[in-house]
């Protein structure tokens, strides 16, 4: 992870989380802790978070954000080393010069962090996403019409012409809150209307998914399990629901968040 990247997952780790550790933050970044308590210095300096003995703390009004930055945030989650592994597993699968669109979510959100120096068209419905690779690449970013949906972080209009359609993409990358048998479940209707719209719109649809959401329910059915084309996890999935994936002829990739650990299947 290069240092801009670094410093970028320092701070959105600081974001729900006022202080962490510097251990935390090295398990986090991949990096050693003198690796990262160099980072926590320079951006201290810069005015950007608050170095404090063993670790750092967030700023209670961050000079850099926009109004909107720490409302829109994702959450902070246990997972987020898991996370940010299999963000890089579907980063990897892009090359420069793909049309792909990024649905809105806490496991997609982490690729941004590996596309700053990759030149993709970018179709996002997250406000979140789209702002950070404006900021930080030069990638080409294009957004729906439509309200931002601050607890969501998703931008959708209640029409049908939102300009999504004119947007066609080799591969469509989601998050999801539930997977099983049946496919893709979310618990909020405005998460399911936000995949449903962009699904025809992609060649291969590539699901973001850390073995948690494997045991976790949700009630509204997003798609099945035969629209899904690459499924990315971690490697705590249990050889039971690996099973389950490949039965339904998903390609499976197993991301480690120990560094530079990635299997197919």
């Amino acid at each position: 992870m290069h240092e801009t990247e670094r410093h970028d997952a320092i701070l959105a780790a600081l974001v729900g989380k006022a202080l962490r550790s510097h251990a935390d933050l090295a398990h986090l970044t991949g990096a050693s802790q003198a690796t990262v308590r160099r980072d926590i210095a320079r951006l201290d300096q810069q005015g950007r978070l608050h170095r404090v003995r063993g670790g750092a703390r967030r700023l209670s009004a961050p000079q850099d954000a926009h109004p909107n930055d720490v409302a829109l945030a994702p959450q902070p989650t246990e997972m987020l080393a898991e996370k940010r592994a299999i963000a890089q597993a579907a980063a990897s699968l892009c090359q420069d010069g793909d049309a792909i669109i990024i649905n809105g979510g806490t496991t997609t959100y982490q690729m941004v962090f590996a596309l700053t120096a990759a030149k993709l068209h970018v179709m996002t419905n997250s406000f979140l996403v789209a702002d950070h690779l404006m900021r930080h690449s030069t990638n080409t970013v294009m957004v729906p019409s439509g309200t931002i949906y601050r607890e969501q972080n998703i931008i959708l209009s209640p029409y049908d012409e939102d300009g999504s359609r004119h947007f066609f993409a080799q591969r469509m990358f989601v998050g999801t809150r539930s997977i099983g048998p049946h496919g893709l479940a979310e618990t909020d209707p405005l998460l399911v209307q936000s995949v449903q719209r962009l699904l025809g719109q992609a060649r291969a649809l590539v699901v973001l998914a850390d073995s948690t959401k494997f045991t976790a329910s949700a009630s509204l059915l997003v798609c099945g399990l035969d629209r899904v084309d690459v499924l990315i996890t971690d490697d705590r999935l249990t050889d039971r629901d690996a099973s389950m994936v490949q039965a339904a002829g998903v390609r499976l990739i197993v991301a480690s968040a120990a560094p530079a650990q990635m299997t197919a299947a």
